[in-house]
This record gives structure tokens, sequence and C-alpha cells, in this order.
């Protein structure tokens, strides 16, 4: 007796060759066929409590239809693992791992959970260019691009572009695309490109209610993507959070207090935000919670945030973070064009360089606010995965542009 595991997309089946029943050639043709390869196998599915799936396959008839080349550069159903860069060098054949289609898959029920959650809310799915001639925050994180002999940029977001929608009355949107950041950033947690869910609502009092719409998607998400998992067997169905709203607010002063630098007004580097995710979660034992009431000096250039009236030292903004690890930014939008117009030029920015985004608020814009999403970062700690390169099939970053 004999056995051969093949390998398809709905998972392993154990193919069982016996000998007083087989054709003798095809144990031959098993054995001379290198792991990997391709194969088709006809035949009678038979109960088997030893198997892995309570059934065995026995052949009739198998074809090869494609050869794997010996040796293979990378292991698949070995237990010995291999450094992450050898992984990314040869992404095909890792991803042929079982362990490796789970995360794909539990990033694919995370954007239909998050695409239910947003249509069932009455937003609109919308598609935004990624060819700019200027850039949300000015061009020095971004990509620039010969655009027919005209200077271009790749979006690193489609900020601009979802508040325009807003003056068109579009009044909900969402959009899930890829963004670019050219930062020389060489960590576990940044990427080169990466996916963005971004969301946009108008008629809103403060930021507080895109606070609110924001935690309802996620604690949606979560749900339909467990049902999904738990159905298909998924290992990362249990690991999944419940997120219960209201998640936690907590000032970025109170932030600085709990950090011993009451009063500081810097961008909070990622160990100060490992720091507070252990504290907050510790504290209020929900891993999701939001900062808030940012100074302005730390999002000066965030030019499309709006000040508190009555504090404009102040700006409404918040940062969704996840037991230490920033997933989300956003909060309420400038929709006043004179004051919109200074906060450009405090940025350092032209507002010429901006009349198409400007136009959109000449002529009528409602309140609104909305955020960012990073897509890569959730499934990265979700999964628990060590670099968040693992939550893309082909990741791109500083170093790496292949394959």
């Amino acid at each position: 007796m004999a056995f051969a595991l093949l390998r398809d997309g709905s998972g392993i089946a154990q193919i069982t060759l016996k000998k007083e029943t087989t054709d003798p050639a095809l144990f031959a043709l098993f054995a001379s066929t290198p792991r990997e390869s391709v194969v088709q196998v006809d035949g009678s599915v038979e109960s088997s409590p030893k198997a892995q799936r309570g059934v065995e396959v026995i052949p009739a008839h198998v074809e090869i239809l494609s050869q794997a080349e010996v040796p293979l550069p990378l292991g698949v159903a070995d237990k010995v693992g291999a450094e992450l860069d050898t992984r990314l060098n040869h992404r095909v054949i890792d991803l042929r791992k079982p362990a490796v289609r789970a995360i794909f898959e539990l990033r694919t029920a995370l954007l239909e959970g998050l695409r239910q959650s947003f249509l069932s809310r009455g937003f609109l799915e919308v598609e935004t260019p990624k060819l700019l001639k200027q850039g949300a925050e000015g061009g020095a994180t971004m990509f620039s691009v010969d655009y027919f002999d005209t200077p271009a940029f790749l979006a690193q977001s489609p900020q601009l572009y979802k508040q325009m929608l807003m003056s068109a009355g579009f009044e909900r949107v969402f959009e899930t695309a890829p963004a670019f950041r050219a930062e020389p950033s060489d960590t576990v947690r940044h990427l080169t490109e990466f996916s963005s869910i971004d969301g946009e609502i108008a008629y809103i009092r403060d930021g507080d209610d895109v606070r609110q719409m924001l935690e309802a998607v996620v604690a949606d998400t979560l749900a339909t993507a467990r049902t999904r998992l738990e159905a298909s067997g998924n290992p990362y169905a249990e690991k999944l959070p419940v997120a219960e709203p209201p998640f936690p607010r907590v000032t970025y002063a109170e932030c600085q207090e709990l950090l011993g630098t009451p009063g500081a007004e810097k961008d909070l580097s990622p160990e100060d935000e490992r720091r507070l995710g252990e504290i907050l979660v510790a504290r209020n034992g929900n891993p999701f919670y939001f900062l808030i009431d940012f100074p302005t000096a730390v999002k000066v250039g965030t030019f499309y945030a709006h000040r508190f009236d009555d504090r404009p030292q102040f700006v409404d903004y918040f940062d969704l973070d996840y037991r230490g690890l920033e997933l989300a930014s956003g909060g309420r939008r400038e929709h006043r064009m004179e004051q919109l117009t200074a906060n450009i030029r405090a940025a350092g920015v032209d507002p010429a360089s901006l009349e198409g985004y400007l136009e959109a608020f000449r002529y009528g814009m409602p309140p609104h606010g909305g955020w960012g999403f990073g897509l890569d970062r959730f499934v990265t700690v979700l999964a628990e995965l060590p670099n968040i390169r693992e939550s893309r099939l082909f990741p791109r970053d500083r170093y790496r542009l292949t394959p």
C-alpha cells in the first residue's frame, strides 16, 4: 500500500494505492513524480476513518499535467521553516502552504464584512484616481512619475477626492484601494504599497459621529468574518476578537500623562503606542480604543483637519488603535472655505496648487468627516503575524520590487 497527498483549494485529499486493486503503473508514476507537480486523479471516493478528511480516493486514472522541477526552492509540506526573505523571493511556492493561504482567506472574509457593513449603511463604493497632480499633504512622501511629460504622483491617500464627493452630494462613500508612501521605512509595520479602507460621511456634528460609524463598521466586519471563517474551518475564526462599541476614548493629553511626559506635543512613536496599548487594554479591557483631541501642532500638515472653534490649538481628529498599533486615522474635516484656505497656508502649501479641490468648497460643502483604515495592519494583528509583509500576496517595501 502507498499514499499520495493531493492538494487543491478546498484542502488535502488522500490518494490510496492498494497492491491488490491498483494498476502497478500508478505506483511507479507516483513514485517518480516530484513533489508539487500538478496532477489530475480520477477514481472512487471511499470512507476511511484514518484519512485526514475521513475519506480516501482510490485512483483509476492519473494524468501529470505539469511536473515540478527538482529541487524545490522552498519546502511546502516540510516542517522546517524558512527565513521571510527566502519565502518572499519564492512567494508563489510559499503561497501554496495551507497556513499561508489561511491568512488570505482571513483577508477575504474581512473585506466581505467591510463591504457588507458599508452597503447596509447606505454607502456608495467609489474609485478615485491614483495618478495625481498634487498630494494630500504635499509631495515629500510621494512617488513621482512621468505622466506624458508632465510630473505626477502616485496617490498616498484618496483624501481630497473623497471630500470632493461630499460636495457632489454622495454623502456616504467608501473605497478599498492601494496607496503608496515613499517613506524609506524598514520596519515590520510599514509597507511602500498598502491597502487602505477609506470612508467619508456628510452632515456630521463632530468627530464622534465619525468614530461611532467606524467602530460600528469594525464590529460588523469582525462578526461577518468570524461566521465565514467558522463555516470554512479556517483556524483564524477563533482568534478574532469581539468588538464591543463604544470603544474607549482617550485624549492626547491623557496619553502623555500616562507616558510620563505631561504637556508634550509630539508624534507618538511606535514605542509610545506599544506602551499605551499595554496600559489602556489592561485598564479598559477593550483591545480597541480611540486617541482623540490631538494638538494642532502635531497635525499641522493635515490642513483639512477641523480645528475646534473654542480651542483652535486642538483638532477634532483621532487615531483608532488595537493593542498598541494604529489601525486608522481620521476625524472631522474643515468644510468652511475661509478657514480651510488659512489652514492650507499655515501648512506651507499654496492654495492655488489645490484649485480643483477647493472648487468643491466654493459652491457648497456640508460638514463632513471620515477616516483611512489600514487593511494590511488589521490582517497582521488579527493573524498575529510578526511582519506586515506576510499580510500581502506580493509585498512592496524599500528594497523589494520583485516578484
